[in-house]
Order: structure tokens, then C-alpha cells, then sequence
């Protein structure tokens, strides 16, 4: 049943990203999934690494390229609790994941639909599958209740 493995795919990319809230960072997960093994996870971490690339997306793509041993990782999905961004999705694009499986939108910088759609370009050369809204309400909660403990640390701080 395709359905319940995305739920319980993005329900651990949804622990990744209660990690990456215990760091300080935004909290978004991603898990990389290949014939229904776990190869990969990451979180968001471009502050803890000083990295401006090391998006959950991208963390969980260089571990997975790693332990397979290949920059390329076709048959694999990648499960995301945020629309990925245009660097994210070139990297998928470039990685030939098979499919690709987000959360909440992300109306500032998400390229699946919400500001462009990068994987519906004929002009490119790999296609990758989408779906978005798997766990949406969940992901989005995360979001908000991270932002309003910042904004309530920020007023106390002054």
C-alpha cells in the first residue's frame, strides 16, 4: 500500500526534523528509500556545519550517494517535510531519484509548484515523480510551533 510507506517514510523524515529543532536549526528531515530499505537520513544543518548547502535534502543525498557508493541513486525516493528549494531539486534532478515526496509547501522558495515547478520542465533531462501533502498538517505544525518559540525568545531577549 503506497500510501501508508509514505506516511511511515515521512513520519521518520518528521523525527529527522525534531532533530534538526533540538539543534536550533529549521526543522526539516529527509529520509532516502530504495526497494523499502532506509539508506539514508538527514536534517537541517547549515548552522551547526557553517554550510549554506547542508539542507536536510542535501545531507541525506551525500549520505546515501556514500554508503552506495554512486552519485547516482536511481530507484531511490526521497521523503522531505519541506517543499524542496531550487538547490535541492537540482540535486535530485542530478542524483536521478526516482521520486520525490514532500510535506508542507513552502510558498517562499519551493520548486515543486509553489514559486515554479523544476521537475515539470520537458527541457530538462532527468524526470523525477512528485507528490506533495503527505503528513502536510503535521510538517507544517513543526514549522510554526519552531518560528513562534523564536519570535517568543526574541521578545523576551529585548
Amino acid at each position: 500500500m503506497p500510501e501508508a510507506d509514505d506516511n511511515t517514510y515521512m513520519g521518520l523524515a518528521l523525527q529527522e526534523a525534531r532533530k534538526a529543532w533540538a539543534a536550533g536549526e529549521v526543522p526539516v528531515g529527509a529520509v532516502v528509500v530504495r526497494d523499502g530499505e532506509i539508506i539514508a537520513t538527514g536534517f537541517n544543518q547549515p548552522i551547526g556545519r557553517h554550510d549554506p548547502t547542508a539542507h536536510a535534502e542535501i545531507v541525506a543525498l551525500r549520505a546515501a550517494a556514500d554508503k552506495l557508493g554512486n552519485y547516482r541513486l536511481p530507484g531511490c525516493e526521497l521523503y522531505v517535510t519541506l517543499e524542496p528549494c531550487a538547490m535541492c531539486s537540482g540535486a535530485m534532478m542530478h542524483a536521478r531519484l526516482a521520486r520525490v515526496v514532500y510535506a508542507a509547501p513552502d510558498p517562499k522558495t519551493g520548486v515543486c509548484g509553489s514559486i515554479l515547478d523544476l521537475f515539470a520542465l520537458e527541457q530538462l533531462n532527468h524526470h523525477t515523480d512528485v507528490v506533495g501533502g503527505v503528513l502536510a498538517d503535521e510538517a507544517s505544525a513543526m514549522l510554526k510551533g519552531f518560528f513562534a518559540e523564536r519570535r517568543a525568545a526574541r521578545r523576551t531577549q529585548g
